[in-house]
């Protein structure tokens, strides 16, 4: 693992790391489906997480062997999600605690997520809070989404950096592999929906984003 003086960038998921967007992504899942008389269960929604939108909705096509294309779903998709967002998305506890202290301290952030450019302005512009990043990452800036650890590579690009110098937060299997493949120091912060996952490689395994551990990797007061 790499040594504290060395963690001087972080790199934020998005979806069920920053926002409860797993939450309403479980609802939204589990109406596509009721509609077709089928179940969104606990392996699919597993097998789906962390993967980019068009990647996740063909796994959920494929595991119920649906006549639908991935355009006609995501279509439906955002019909259903929109209105879900206005009623419950809110971000997940520590968030914003934990952003103003990494800028108190003048420790440079981004996000690097497998979502769609659209929805992640769509949801960090519902909080103002995307000019708070040095940059922002998503789907369409990766030929190779996670587990590939490209999205991460990127993102020490874009800091100047080497991987090694980033703490990545990561609440997904899939996320977690990525960062550790790139060579960063990855914290698995899973929620209700990924603490049966294979966090192996994980440098710490965190209760939340006020985990203090994470302000310890960065030397950050509490």
């Amino acid at each position: 693992m790499n040594t504290v003086d060395a963690l001087t960038h972080v790199v934020f998921d998005l979806d069920g790391l920053m926002f409860n967007t797993e939450d309403i992504y479980l609802q939204v899942g589990s109406e596509i489906l009721r509609r077709r008389d089928k179940e969104f269960t606990q392996d699919l929604i597993g097998a789906m997480m962390g993967l980019r939108p068009a990647q996740a909705i063909g796994r959920m096509i494929e595991w119920h062997g649906l006549p639908d294309t991935v355009e006609e779903i995501e279509r439906e998709t955002r019909d259903i999600f929109i209105p879900l967002l206005d009623e419950h998305l809110k971000p997940m506890p520590g968030l914003l605690q934990l952003l103003a202290d990494l800028e108190k301290a003048e420790i440079p952030k981004a996000v690097a997520t497998s979502s769609g450019r659209a929805f992640v302005d769509e949801v960090l512009g519902r909080f103002k809070l995307g000019p708070r990043f040095a940059f922002i990452l998503s789907a369409e800036d990766v030929t190779q989404g996670k587990p590939n650890p490209e999205i991460y590579l990127r993102a020490a690009e874009q800091f100047a950096t080497r991987p090694e110098t980033m703490l990545v937060l990561e609440d997904s299997q899939t996320g977690l592999s990525a960062a550790v493949a790139s060579g960063a120091t990855a914290v698995a912060v899973p929620g209700p929906h990924s603490r049966h996952h294979n966090l192996e490689g994980a440098a710490w395994v965190a209760s939340g984003l006020d985990d203090p551990k994470i302000y310890q990797l960065l030397s950050l007061p509490r």
